[in-house]
């Protein structure tokens, strides 16, 4: 009997033990990011914990259980611009804590659990999708501090006074899909000043935009345009839904070493392209996608012998499209900046897997670098930045031009005179020498390299345009 009621007690002891360890889980603070159509709740955890949400109604409510945890301080979250109202909670029990949304509509929550990673710990995160009515009628996210909004571009890169005029009649624009690394709780790469990839890149994703979107022919759409998480494949899924025609996502690299340093471009390796196939005829939802490469051609009534040589031609010129691409960007960002490789390297990056739009991927250089990291955070190094990525990709669809687009017009015209030249400045030569030589106006010479002043400098690269650029636009 002694030795039962003794084993009993150490069950006790034990089981209360475990309960005492399960309850110093303790949830440490909430994050909140807001993004176009869903609003990110992170719970930052000092443990794992087990957790469930439900939604009640009238009044709207997100109710999150949170088993084996305990608040360690105030949730205080700023809510402006979210389907939040409030945010309240309650220690139920000592090992249990509710945590109650309070709700100015309704929204669809799905919820998970992250591990600890290099930047966090334990994580619970709940996101609330805004209702497909709601969603539609969404601002757009309050950019974070330190990033600036790109103004309006209502003129010309050839004349600032001089309005773009419309393309003719059923001749599209050109669609670039900018995609800014990293984002919301993801910061990506870390600078030793605290600088974050995450806001790097949607400074110079916001600029490439501003510069594309200059250029008559050419619309640039960013993937993300605040400090909000998107998913991978998300980001891909964003740019087949705006109909984009090259997929150019920005990136800023780190290593071990604080020595390493120059800017690189990537395209998709041969291996993830396979890899990539297969998973596309696995899934029968992208199956019925139309694959651009392959002429529009839906999958979805092929047998998968056809559909695996459709989706094998399509990835096949999709590669080569974007390592074209890729080396004309990295040959024009050689001359603003250093690069890590001289050549336009391949890797298996899931943003850059899609079978039916080209993609390359810029790292425009090592934020684990003191000195790259403060040229990263330099307004005119970014503008530098911009310039040579909408130089390479303008050169590349200049030479390739998408069917019923403006640009394939121009072409078919003949209208499309001469793609811009280049010119490195020698000894003694001035701007005005220079417009004078190639019959460009001063001012569009200064416009289209982005010169504050004329002042120039020997071996300075200078993009000149076609001379025929001012009369075709007016």
């Amino acid at each position: 009997m002694r030795i039962r009621a003794l084993v009993a007690v150490i069950g006790l002891l034990f089981a209360a033990c475990a309960a005492q360890a399960w309850a110093v889980t303790q949830v440490k603070s909430m994050r909140l990011w807001r993004a176009p159509d869903n609003t990110r709740l992170v719970f930052d955890l000092s443990g794992p914990v087990q957790h469930s949400v439900f939604t009640l109604t009238a009044p709207d409510r997100l109710v999150i259980d949170i088993n084996g945890a305990s608040l360690a301080a105030p949730l205080n979250v700023a809510t402006a611009n979210t389907p939040i109202t409030s945010v309240r909670t309650a220690q139920r029990t000592p090992t249990d804590l509710r945590v109650v949304v309070d709700l100015k509509k309704a929204v669809t929550p799905k919820s998970f659990v992250l591990p600890p990673n290099q930047q966090y710990g334990n994580r619970l995160v709940v996101d609330l999708y805004d209702q497909p009515a709601d969603a539609a009628e969404a601002s757009a996210p309050t950019p974070p501090a330190g990033i600036a909004t790109a103004p309006a571009i209502p003129v010309s890169p050839a004349n600032p006074g001089l309005k773009l005029p419309a393309a003719p009649s059923g001749k599209r624009d050109i669609i670039v899909a900018v995609d800014a690394g990293h984002g919301g709780e993801d910061p990506g790469a870390s600078g030793s000043r605290g600088q974050h990839e995450k806001d790097i890149t949607l400074q110079i994703a916001r600029e490439v935009q501003r510069q594309i979107n200059q250029e008559k022919g050419f619309r640039a759409e960013l993937t993300r345009s605040g400090d909000y998480f998107i998913p991978l494949r998300g980001r891909t899924e964003i740019a087949r839904k705006k109909g984009a025609d090259l997929f150019v996502s920005i990136h800023a690299d780190a290593a071990p070493s604080s020595a390493a340093f120059g800017a690189s471009v990537f395209a998709l390796s041969d291996r993830g392209a396979t890899s990539e196939t297969a998973r596309w005829l696995a899934d029968t939802e992208n199956r019925s996608d139309l694959i651009g490469g392959a002429g529009n051609v839906s999958l979805d009534d092929k047998d998968r012998m056809l559909a695996g040589v459709l989706l094998d031609l399509s990835m096949t010129a999709t590669l080569t499209s974007s390592l074209n691409v890729g080396q004309k960007v990295l040959s024009n960002i050689g001359r603003v900046t250093s690069l890590h490789k001289g050549r336009v390297e391949q890797a298996g990056f899931m943003v850059l897997k899609s079978p039916d739009i080209p993609s390359i991927l810029v790292e425009t250089g090592f934020i684990s670098n003191a000195n790259e990291a403060s040229k990263l955070q330099s307004p005119e190094h970014q503008q530098a930045l911009a310039r040579s990525i909408r130089a390479g990709v303008k050169v590349f669809f200049e030479q390739n031009p998408p069917p019923g687009t403006y640009i394939a017009w121009l072409r078919d015209e003949g209208k499309l005179a001469s793609s811009a030249r280049e010119h490195s400045v020698h000894p003694g030569e001035t701007l005005a020498m220079l417009a004078v030589r190639y019959d460009v106006p001063v001012e569009t010479l200064r416009s289209a390299n982005g010169l504050k002043n004329d002042e120039l400098k020997v071996g300075q690269m200078l993009t000149i345009p076609p001379a025929t650029t001012l009369a075709a636009q007016q």
